[in-house]
């Protein structure tokens, strides 16, 4: 149909009165293959009310109209192309349009559907024609859409449920001309609701985090619960490198959506460590993570067309289950070590084996310094003798040291005599110096040079103190904590045992 008119011209859609040879026949009624209406043999009338044959008095629009089928060619193209199935029909209810997506639901050919009066006898049982007919002419004459939900019959006798909107088509006088229908599969219909309604809950109430991640691994969308999990709002994260949003675990995180970009979504959730920047500064959180690619559902062959992150944080859980392990694995080592150390026949030996299967897991090396001299309780100098030490350089058992008796240089002030002088635990660390200034904080205090923290706890048997078990960590692990530190007493109690059994058998010697 020429998108343009000639001033005066009939509506296309169909003639003011039915034709005598009906539906289907005459100059208006004729319908071709791509459902379109043939309708160049009609005359039309000139400005002056003149009927003429056509071809005289064109103007000049017109006559580009007349002589280029490309404007009707296009509009067969487009409807064929519609993914919604669409019919059309004119003032008396004769169908004058159906493209492929309405036979592909029906079952009825352009050619079969063009031209026939209405849906009676053919895609509607006849018991129900006078309803669809009048719920869908009385489109004509409503302002907007109407929308029906219809049983329509396919070619095969089969029923199928369909949602309809129809709009009246009006005339270059404004009257209604006839109307449209585009419709589809009630399921189908409500498939595509349900996946907007997902759509929008997930980015509106979601209990955790949903974030679209374009091609460019840059966020494109991101939810109100993503947003306060990265403490920024909704829009400032847009298209930002995730660089700039976390300060740990974006290695990880990057190559993980690439990963899924390229190969498509991991067989299970990934748990990711990441850092996160807070007004009360950087806080690390455990990040469940799932991912799902995205691609085009309008292209022949899938575009990526980025990345669907969700994620959950499992922080506490994790920390919970983390420190759950760790307690099993610490109670498993003392029970290891007593048990060891109960077949020792010296019980220095046996202070060293408790004090090898602490070092697992909890420390880089560790050092046992027993009093000797004057007691701290008559408030003389302490004077520390070293006892037993593990190897600085390569991992191995503990040596036993000291017997020639020579106290160690510990300045005023180390953590050692301070935690003997408490009879109590202390922690030391270099904290945030820089690797040299870190070194000359470890040799000031008599500690392997690679030293970063220390915890010592004090050795203490039958209201005595005996002496300071010293535990070190590089660089390479974190400060000792409270949990650490208790774990440090438990230990020091059975190395005191030992050392305490050792001066006593020392004299029956």
């Amino acid at each position: 149909m020429s998108a343009s008119r000639r001033k005066g011209a009939t509506d296309a859609l169909g003639p003011d009165e039915p034709e005598k040879n009906g539906p289907g026949t005459g100059r208006r009624g004729r319908g071709n293959r791509d459902g379109r209406i043939d309708d160049t043999d009609q005359s039309v009338h000139s400005d002056n009310g003149e009927e003429t044959d056509g071809t005289d008095d064109i103007d000049t629009e017109d006559a580009v109209d007349s002589v280029d089928p490309g404007g009707e060619d296009l509009l067969a193209a487009l409807l064929d192309g519609m993914d919604a199935a669409l019919c059309a029909f004119d003032a008396d209810g004769v169908v004058t349009h159906w493209n492929r997506e309405a036979e592909r639901i029906l079952g009825w050919s352009a050619e079969e559907a063009v031209g026939r009066r209405g849906f009676a006898g053919w895609a509607v049982r006849t018991a129900d024609a006078e309803e669809v007919e009048t719920r869908l002419m009385a489109a004509m004459h409503a302002s907007g859409r109407q929308v029906h939900e219809f049983a329509l019959v396919t070619k095969d006798g089969g029923r199928v449920l369909v949602r309809t909107q129809s709009a009246a088509v009006r005339g270059p006088d404004g009257k209604p001309a006839g109307l449209y229908c585009a419709f589809s599969e009630v399921h189908a219909q409500i498939d595509l609701e349900r996946s907007i309604a997902l759509s929008e809950a997930l980015f509106d109430d979601a209990s955790w985090g949903v974030v679209l991640v374009d091609a460019d691994l840059r966020p494109a969308v991101v939810n109100a619960h993503a947003a306060r999990s990265l403490g920024i709002g909704r829009t400032a994260v847009l298209g930002r490198p995730l660089g700039e949003l976390l300060t740990q675990g974006v290695e990880e995180l990057e190559s993980a959506l690439t990963h899924v970009l390229a190969e498509g979504a991991p067989p299970a959730p990934a748990e990711i460590w990441v850092g996160v920047r807070t007004p009360d500064g950087e806080k690390r959180r455990c990040w469940r993570s799932g991912f799902l690619r995205l691609a085009s559902p309008l292209a022949e062959e899938p575009v990526p067309l980025g990345v669907g992150w969700l994620f959950q944080d499992i922080t506490e859980a994790k920390q919970s289950e983390q420190e759950a392990a760790l307690l099993r694995f610490r109670v498993n080592q003392l029970h290891r070590a007593a048990r060891a150390a109960a077949e020792c026949e010296d019980p220095g030996e046996a202070a060293t084996v408790h004090l090898d299967f602490a070092l697992a897991g909890f420390a880089d090396h560790a050092l046992i310094d027993r009093v000797v001299g004057t007691p701290p309780a008559d408030d003389g100098p302490v004077r520390l003798v070293r006892a037993a030490a593990t190897p600085s350089g390569a991992p191995g058992p503990s040596n036993l040291a000291g017997h020639a008796g020579i106290p160690v240089r510990y300045g005023q002030g180390h953590p050692a005599l301070q935690c003997v002088e408490r009879a109590g635990s202390v922690r030391a660390s270099a904290g945030s110096a820089t690797p040299e200034a870190a070194r000359d904080w470890a040799t000031a205090r008599q500690w392997p040079p690679e030293t970063v923290h220390a915890l010592c706890a004090v050795l203490r048997s039958r209201g005595r103190t005996l002496g300071v078990v010293t535990f070190l960590r590089g660089a390479g692990r974190t400060p000792f904590e409270r949990t650490d530190s208790l774990y440090a007493e438990d230990v020091a109690v059975r190395i005191a045992a030992a050392l305490d059994l050792e001066t006593l058998a020392r004299p029956a010697d």
